[in-house]
């Protein structure tokens, strides 16, 4: 629901955004006479987030500022458009009109990390005109959340400008002080905790900032669909400021709105991770009519690339809960070569001597309720999408995974999201490899299930990494992060216990289970890198694996620290799982159960690390009676964790 108040009206402006609000279906307009002011504020709708904006009176200048809490955040920040070949959208201004919005809604995502998510915001929405000729027009749109705040330029149709090209961004993010932040140059890089003076250019978003001891900031962005992607770099002009950086140029016309640059704000990290909705609630609502196809799952890869494999994967799959079946490359040839066909069936002989019927393994699929996925390298992509599409749907493939896909300038971002969207007409659901990175676009194209662009287990991430990772990547939205279980990395970086909890922690609708694992009556992988010769066992704890989903109705943070440790508990309908992931430090921790229902008694299935359980994995598994008065008593060795699946006692013996 929206309220609204607007300042400074010509009669063709209130008819304008009457009509908007009749679109939007929200109360009537109320309209405030009398001259703009230079300065004008937005707060959040508990008060504690302020964003202020000003027209410099004598250079007409555009400076926004940021307070959370009364404490400054973001100091006078300046914010502008470089347009090629002509003045830059920065100074020289002054205020035309000013609405504000008050909005207050919640809805229910296809799927996520919580059922329901609130919109709850004050927009202020500043239209602009330079003061000299050729008059041309900039809105500024603001909006306070509770969880941040965030900003974007729309350049309306006008005669001043009507095509054009955005050459730089101008927006800078002035803090307070040279606070530490977690820089990252790639989107699987690894993390360094920095002061702001150290950034270097181009550093990934979200970046978050820990402003001394007691409030943490997150630059991100939002909405991104056609338009270059933001990074961010050190502004040589200011110290402590850091300024927006395209990718590349990008090619407008009138009237072009950007995505969203957003801010967002918490008192701990927790906290922090806990409102990353925020960048779901920055796009457009869900534009499928009919989302039902579109499946959450657990996806176990098949790396023999041979029938048999096949077969035996849809069995496992089958008999431990999962969803689907993913055939990675070198089913269709060599997937770097520009001669590979998707539309083939062919098996890269450096990869596998086959033999492979993708068909009959697809069909047997089919019959045992799984699903088959399929990778396919941007090469083949960028050739023959429009053709593999249909293809695929015709063979009753189910999604399609997206690899090696060129990201950062308008043309790759804009063929993605072109990518994703074509996908929903042949009913496929998607994921993303390898450098993208979230910006929400899942909430309007579901089928867009997840994505890579963060440092999973295929890296080899140290505990710390991945503990920073989850604190700052996992802000934008889902991780594809390949979880392995049997593989000799988890002995290197981790235990087997931490590698249960991952499956809670790491959120993906399309979660990833034993990616250098096959069963047991899989053939051995003939050649070719990437492992694939773990045999998986018969190890009690998989169970956890079985039962854990993929997509929540409740997610809370109950401890964290950035590159530390993690305790992150999820509901699914009654059930509740917890994940905890520990770095170099060995802790104790209580975890409250005090989310359970009262006066309703559960049962507690703990799997920890204990080296003295005469399995490969060493995890032990205890069962208690629980109920929303106990306090588990976590402990975390060094690289450790524990994985607990918690569900309403049914009177039947523990188990």
């Amino acid at each position: 629901m929206y309220n609204t108040q607007v300042t400074r009206h010509p009669d063709g402006f209130k008819l304008l955004v009457r009509i908007m609000l009749i679109l939007f279906a929200v109360e009537p307009v109320v309209f405030a006479s009398g001259p703009v002011r230079a300065e004008h504020r937005v707060e959040s709708p508990d008060g504690r987030v302020l964003i202020t904006f000003e027209v410099g009176a004598e250079r007409g200048d555009l400076v926004y500022s940021v307070a959370f809490e009364g404490r400054p955040i973001v100091l006078d920040s300046r914010l502008g458009l470089a347009i090629k070949d002509a003045a830059s959208l920065e100074t020289g201004f002054e205020i035309n009109e000013v609405i504000k919005l008050r909005h207050n809604s919640t809805y229910s995502p296809v799927y996520g990390e919580r059922k329901t998510i609130r919109d709850h915001h004050n927009q202020l929405i500043v239209d602009l005109r330079e003061r000299r000729a050729p008059g041309r027009s900039l809105r500024l749109t603001f909006r306070a959340y509770n969880e941040g705040v965030a900003l974007r330029y729309t350049v309306p149709q006008q005669d001043a400008l009507k095509e054009f090209v955005v050459s730089a961004e101008k927006t800078q993010f002035c803090f307070a002080g040279d606070h530490a932040a977690y820089a990252v140059y790639s989107a699987q890089g690894k993390y360094s905790r920095v002061p702001l003076s150290k950034l270097k250019k181009n550093c990934e978003r979200p970046l978050v900032i820990e402003i001394g001891d007691t409030v943490l900031a997150a630059v991100a962005e939002a909405g991104l669909v056609d338009y270059a992607r933001m990074r961010l770099s050190p502004d040589e002009g200011r110290e402590h400021t850091i300024i927006s950086s395209l990718a590349s140029e990008v090619v407008a016309g009138a009237p072009l709105t950007t995505p969203w640059r957003v801010i967002m704000l918490a008192r701990s990290p927790g906290e922090l991770l806990e409102r990353n909705y925020l960048i779901m609630n920055l796009n457009e609502p869900c534009a499928i009519d009919d989302p039902s196809w579109i499946k959450p799952g657990k996806v176990i890869r098949e790396v023999t690339l041979t029938t048999a494999g096949g077969m035996a994967c849809v069995d496992f799959a089958a008999k431990h809960n999962l969803q689907y079946v993913e055939f990675d490359a070198g089913w269709y040839g060599h997937e770097y070569s520009e001669d590979s066909d998707a539309r083939t069936i062919s098996v890269d002989p450096k990869r596998s001597k086959g033999p492979l019927d993708l068909h009959a393994v697809i069909e047997y699929g089919k019959q045992r309720g799984i699903g088959i996925i399929l990778y396919v390298n941007r090469r083949a992509l960028e050739r023959q999408l429009d053709e593999i599409l249909p293809l695929y749907e015709k063979w009753g493939i189910k999604g399609v995974k997206y690899g090696f896909v060129r990201v950062g300038s308008q043309e790759w971002t804009a063929w993605l999201h072109e990518a994703v969207r074509k996908a929903t007409e042949h009913r496929l659901m998607v994921d993303v490899h390898d450098e993208y990175r979230p910006t929400g676009y899942s909430r309007t194209y579901p089928n867009l299930m997840t994505q890579e662009g963060i440092a999973g287990d295929e890296t080899r991430p140290t505990n710390s990494l991945t503990l920073t990772i989850l604190f700052t990547r996992m802000l934008a939205g889902a991780g594809d992060n390949t979880i392995c279980y049997y593989d000799g990395r988890v002995d290197e970086n981790a235990s087997h216990a931490y590698q249960l909890a991952k499956s809670v922690c790491f959120y993906s609708p399309w979660q990833f289970l034993y990616w250098y694992d096959r069963p047991g009556s899989s053939p051995r992988r003939a050649g070719g890198a990437g492992g694939g010769h773990n045999v998986i066992g018969d190890e009690p704890e998989l169970e956890f694996f079985d039962h854990v989903p993929t997509v929540w109705d409740d997610t809370k943070v109950i401890h964290g620290e950035i590159g530390q440790y993690a305790v992150i508990a999820r509901r699914s309908g009654e059930s509740w799982f917890i994940g905890c992931m520990n770095a170099e430090t060995p802790r104790t921790l209580d975890v409250p159960l005090d989310f359970l229902d009262a006066g309703r008694s559960y049962v507690a299935h703990i799997y920890c690390d204990d080296p003295a359980v005469a399995t490969r994995t060493h995890v032990r598994i205890d069962r208690r009676t629980v109920d929303s008065s106990s306090v588990l008593k976590v402990e975390l060795p060094p690289r450790g964790g524990q994985a607990i699946r918690i569900h309403p006692a049914t009177g039947e013996d523990i188990r």
